[in-house]
């Protein structure tokens, strides 16, 4: 992948089922350079099929501001402390926005890991 591919901004969206969860996933990703920034968002109401039957969850949603480049580390620490057999993870390419925050951006997720 090319570097400008790599640097491109992304939303990455995800839900989780408590309040708990999304304060300790926003603060990982965060902490870890892995975002540059997550909303964690007023509880919503889900309804969804899963393994056949119709499902109603009160669930929180994180909008989580990345790159390309740590997206899939970004996957990975959603996965690991997602209870969800199928967690949801959306990733949509930030297409214009402020210059200096996406540079923000850039240089937030940019840095090395700090693991």
């Amino acid at each position: 992948m090319t570097s400008s591919l790599l640097n491109q901004p992304l939303l990455v969206l995800t839900n989780v089922p408590e309040e708990a969860l999304a304060q300790s996933l926003a603060r990982t990703l965060v902490e870890e350079g892995l975002a540059a920034c997550v909303n964690i968002l007023a509880p919503v109401a889900s309804v969804y099929r899963w393994q056949g039957q119709v499902e109603h969850a009160t669930e929180i949603p994180l909008l989580i501001k990345t790159t390309q480049a740590r997206y899939e580390d970004v996957e990975r620490a959603i996965c690991r402390a997602h209870p969800y057999d199928v967690p949801e993870i959306v990733a949509l390419p930030i297409a214009a926005g402020l210059p200096a925050y996406l540079e923000w951006m850039r240089e937030e997720t940019g840095k090395p890991l700090r693991v």
